[in-house]
């Protein structure tokens, strides 16, 4: 199941026949949504307490029933909505009430899972909360739920330690922590029936929703409530065989209707054992993602994993970068806002800057929002665009599964602080869309214990000592990874996704399956040695051949050299014999010896010479003043050429950026400067015959006898 993004742009009034633009349609369904969000508000903040939240955990009403899964329906069963009422004068059907209540208990049901949390860590508080000791951690790890991140529990430390500094005692639990949860303006269509909203599917690419919205902004009857017909282009993500289900409406800030249609299809069972052929990932620093292909051999005690020492690299260095500064530049907003709001407070009203200082902090707070917004949707198409790419390399080589580090796990022990570019949640985020795509690809995805898979050797099982680089043995480090055993060295990433990959096929017998949220762990550790072994060379030979022809560039045409800004032929180099001579170039060189590509005609930076006096650089006038003021753009326009130094229109030249676009376009994936291992199919038969199959050998051909003429 997934959620297609779509956009309603117009409309027709079903009765007449009349057309609704995007501007009056967007402000019908702004009041529908607003109404829903004032109406969900008021029942949230009225059941935001612990008794509550108590008896929504406990599952079952007054009568000891359980509580349906609905969740309109088990509001109702508690006789919480007649506690919120509709404004005076507000006509509101049943069936908007049910949107209401559902949304409700969403939230609420979503609060559960924080506040089971904040127990645990309550239940559980150091004695230095900064920093935790192992039995500390262990004990944490007893009473938190399956599948919480360290993130989250840092989190929430971090949230208790500031109420404790404030109120100089812990909270009693979530409700007394923090206030009722905000609720956006939307308006959820899944808790309607056909009284009040029907979907359909008209085509491949179009569904038409059919949907009763308010004609003003304080509806005093039904009639001031009208049936509209919208019709949503499908995006391409939503096949012909999916499942439309009732979406959900949501105005944005910038005048749009967001559509969230949920879409289902079919998946192909997956198992949870019997693999032989997996996919090992290991969570890095700026490489997102390392991992490798391993194949489990053998039979019984003499079962062992071997690999093709194929890394796969998913380099997410500078999107990470780029998540960084914005991360600071998000602080130094939220600092700076916060500063004229204490400055504000400060002053009091009649002063005459106070005005001014909340008017500058409401412009920081604009400015904080969306750089937040940035950072949101850059860690979503970064997760997507590395969930896909893994999906697709195991599907490309042949494997069922893919392992991963447990993010519960990851950080356990404490000693370091959490990672500044890539969070925990942009990896949780990673880990759930490669659980999605894998399911519809009927690919198994399980998680195994992070723990010690960068301490031990692959190979040989001894410990590893961590260094900065391979010519740098002598000094302590964190990339590189060497043993002094069996004299392994190599990247410590690509080292623990082998022990990774073993991990995971040694003990799948002990994969358990989580019967709410389907997700698969290995908790039991067993450790094996990983073989490195060699893919046949017709195999790669065919692939590196294939690679250079994809990476050569095309053949220039023959012909003169003229392109649309020049008025003549480029004049090429003299080159060969034929051009020898005793005389040298004023560049020094001697005419007719090939030059290298990677040595520029005019150097563009000051040369020393052996004297140590500098030479100037081609091109360059030194005696020129240098121009001096502000540099063109940020606001400064730049230099206007006269006419006569234009060229002329039909004859005028395309930027570089423009060129650059124009002929990477097909080539883009969403990043420019992401680097990731080419998807390549390759067979997965790699190493030792396991024991139920052999490979036959080829009989060879048997030589014809040759014929013997006598003249």
């Amino acid at each position: 199941m997934a959620t297609a993004s779509c956009t309603a742009f117009r409309g027709v009034l079903e009765g007449s026949g009349e057309r609704v633009g995007q501007g009056l349609l967007f402000e019908r369904v702004g009041f529908l949504a607003e109404l829903s969000r004032e109406l969900t508000g008021a029942l949230v903040a009225s059941r935001w307490d612990e008794a509550s939240l108590d008896v929504l955990a406990a599952g079952v009403d007054e009568r000891g029933e359980v509580l349906p899964s609905k969740g309109w329906m088990a509001m109702r069963r508690l006789n919480w909505p007649q506690d919120v009422t509709p404004p005076a004068g507000v006509h509101v059907s049943d069936r908007v009430r049910r949107g209401v209540e559902e949304y409700a208990a969403r939230t609420l049901r979503l609060a559960l899972h924080r506040r089971s949390i904040v127990t645990a860590v309550l239940a559980a508080w150091p004695a230095d909360p900064r920093r935790r000791s192992e039995a500390e951690w262990a004990a944490l790890r007893k009473l938190l739920p399956a599948g919480v991140s360290g993130a989250e529990i840092r989190n929430r430390t971090r949230q208790i330690r500031a109420y404790l500094a404030e109120h100089g005692c812990l909270p009693a639990g979530l409700c007394a922590l923090e206030g009722p949860p905000q609720v956006a303006p939307q308006v959820l269509l899944a808790a309607m029936d056909r009284q009040q909203v029907t979907l359909q599917r008209v085509d491949e690419t179009t569904a038409r929703l059919r949907l009763k919205l308010p004609l003003c902004a304080v509806p005093a009857s039904g009639r001031d409530w009208a049936w509209h017909v919208i019709d949503i282009r499908l995006p391409g993500t939503v096949r012909v065989d999916a499942v439309l289900h009732t979406p959900t409406l949501r105005p944005t800030g910038a005048g749009r209707i967001a559509v969230d249609l949920p879409h289902s299809r079919p998946a192909p069972p997956v198992k949870a054992s019997g693999h032989t052929v997996a996919l090992g990932f290991d969570w890095g620093v700026n490489t997102l993602l390392t991992g490798l292909l391993g194949r489990l051999t053998g039979k019984g005690q003499s079962k062992r994993v071997a690999t093709d020492g194929r890394p796969l690299v998913f380099d997410a260095t500078t999107v990470s970068a780029a998540l960084h500064r914005l991360r600071g530049v998000r602080e130094h907003l939220a600092a700076k806002r916060d500063h004229y709001r204490a400055l504000a407070d400060g002053l009091g009203s009649p002063h005459l800057r106070w005005g001014e200082h909340l008017d500058r902090a409401r412009v920081l707070e604009v400015e904080h929002g969306r750089v937040c917004a940035r950072i949101r949707h850059l860690n979503h198409a970064l997760a997507w665009a590395a969930a896909r790419w893994a999906v697709d390399q195991a599907r490309a080589l042949g494997a069922s599964v893919l392992y991963l580090e447990d993010l519960a796990t990851l950080e356990a022990r404490g000693h370091r602080r959490g990672n500044a570019r890539l969070s925990g949640q942009v990896r949780g985020m990673v880990a759930d869309a490669i659980r999605h795509l894998g399911a519809g690809a009927g690919i198994a995805v399980v998680t195994v214990p992070a723990r010690g898979t960068s301490r031990l050797c692959p190979g040989c099982l001894a410990s590893l000592t961590h260094h900065p680089a391979p010519d740098r043995l002598a000094e302590r480090g964190w990339k590189w990874a060497h043993c002094t055993r069996c004299g392994l060295s190599m990247d410590r990433d690509h080292a623990a996704a082998r022990r990774i990959v073993s991990r995971g096929l040694l003990a799948q017998a002990h994969t358990t399956t989580d019967r709410a949220t389907h997700t698969r762990t290995i908790r039991t550790t067993v450790d094996g040695t990983v073989t490195l072994v060699r893919r046949p060379k017709k195999t790669t030979r065919r692939l590196r051949r294939q690679r250079q022809a994809e990476q050569a560039p095309p053949p220039r045409p023959r012909g003169l050299k003229t392109s649309s800004g020049k008025g003549r032929p480029t004049p090429g180099r003299p080159t060969g014999p034929g051009h020898r001579g005793s005389r040298r170039t004023a560049l020094g060189q001697v005419p007719g010896h090939k030059t290298s590509r990677r040595m520029p005609d005019v150097r563009t930076v000051p040369a020393t010479t052996p004297t140590g006096m500098v030479q100037r650089p081609a091109g360059h006038d030194t005696q020129a003043p240098a121009p001096s003021g502000p540099v063109p753009g940020h606001g400064v326009p730049a230099h206007v050429r006269p006419e006569e130094d234009l060229p002329p229109a039909g004859r005028r030249r395309l930027s570089r950026r423009t060129c650059r676009r124009r002929t990477r376009a097909a080539e883009r994936t969403g990043f420019h400067h992401l680097h990731a291992t080419q998807v390549h199919p390759l067979t997965p038969r790699i190493g030792p015959p396991d024991g139920n199959r052999t490979r036959p050998r080829r009989a060879r051909k048997a030589r014809k006898p040759q014929a013997h003429t006598e003249f």
